[in-house]
């Protein structure tokens, strides 16, 4: 389990000039923990000073909870090569890794700025193919609904299904249902339909000035309705609706080559005409060498391990 704490930066005047949420998980069979900041921290990126009392906080944290690392993958493009020196200077280290889904989070996604933009200029900037798909679903009659708490076992069904597809671990219902729940209207569980029948699934959040894609599942059937278009451009209208500045299309695989098996999800979101974003990626503090070394290595073949084993349960269910 996890356990949430936050740190803040305060000004002279006592005004807020910075923040960092972290959650703090415990190694299992020993005595130390791992500290997670999940794009953290936020405040001004310029401001040296206010960045280092939020570390400086967060290695206090790392004393009380004997935490082998701190990790972190900030929301701060590659291209400000600043912020990435001044975590490096601190102690801060990039996690090698390769270009697809290896860290906990993307360090690759494609945004969609919808700053002051109406719908119809957005559709505009999308490729023609993919607006012509949107009026494919629409005609042959797939009806999107925001949906509760009653239709998550169809959904994550459907994630299921695209888990076994695509071969990745997915989560079980309770955990969309406690998301749902404690998101609130801040959470939205959008259902593509074709004669009543689900065919398609998305899980939206949206907080601040975003909006984004968390995940996506569909059916071995009914693609040809394609209602993954669709889908996607409901949740575009509630960031539209909402006043927001960027809908997040989320991960990509940074290695964009047509030979890469995940190029057909970059091929998807990149044709909705959004940005293609690298974030400067997943830093690590290490308190711990060794211990981190040995737990790095281990997570790394657990999950591989968990992922097969996933994967040749589920295969004769779908």
């Amino acid at each position: 389990m996890w356990k949430w704490e936050a740190l803040l930066a305060r000004g002279e005047d006592g005004a807020v000039k910075g923040a960092m949420s972290v959650l703090i998980r415990s190694v299992p069979h020993t005595k130390k923990t791992l500290i997670y900041g999940n794009r953290a921290p936020v405040c001004d990126l310029d401001d040296k000073a206010t960045l280092y009392a939020l570390l400086d906080g967060v290695k206090e944290l790392a004393k009380e909870y004997n935490a082998y690392a701190i990790k972190i993958d900030p929301d701060v493009p590659s291209s400000n090569e600043q912020f990435a020196s001044y975590l490096k200077d601190y102690g801060f280290r990039l996690k090698s890794g390769g270009k697809n889904f290896e860290a906990i989070q993307p360090k690759y996604v494609f945004r969609l700025n919808v700053e002051g933009k109406t719908e119809e200029e957005i559709l505009a900037g999308f490729h023609q193919k993919w607006r012509y798909n949107i009026r494919v679903a629409q005609k042959k009659g797939v009806e999107v609904r925001i949906c509760g708490e009653e239709m998550v076992p169809a959904f994550a069904d459907l994630m299921l299904t695209t888990g076994v597809r695509d071969g990745f671990v997915t989560r079980q219902p309770e955990y969309f249902r406690n998301l749902l729940r404690n998101l609130g209207e801040h959470a939205r569980l959008y259902m593509a339909f074709s004669e009543g029948v689900p065919i398609a699934g998305t899980l939206a959040i949206h907080y601040g000035d975003k909006v984004w894609y968390l995940y996506g599942a569909s059916s071995n059937e009914h693609r040809n309705l394609m209602p993954n278009y669709l889908l996607q451009w409901n949740m575009i209208q509630w960031a539209i609706e909402t006043g927001c500045r960027i809908y997040d299309f989320r991960g990509v695989s940074g290695d964009v080559s047509e030979d890469n098996p995940l190029y057909g999800l970059y091929r998807f979101k990149k044709g909705f005409g959004g940005d293609f974003t690298e974030f400067i990626g997943e830093m690590d503090y290490v308190v711990s060498p060794a211990f981190y070394t040995m737990v790095e290595k281990g997570t790394s073949l657990f999950k591989e391990l968990r992922r097969r084993a996933y994967l040749l349960k589920n295969r004769g269910k779908k």
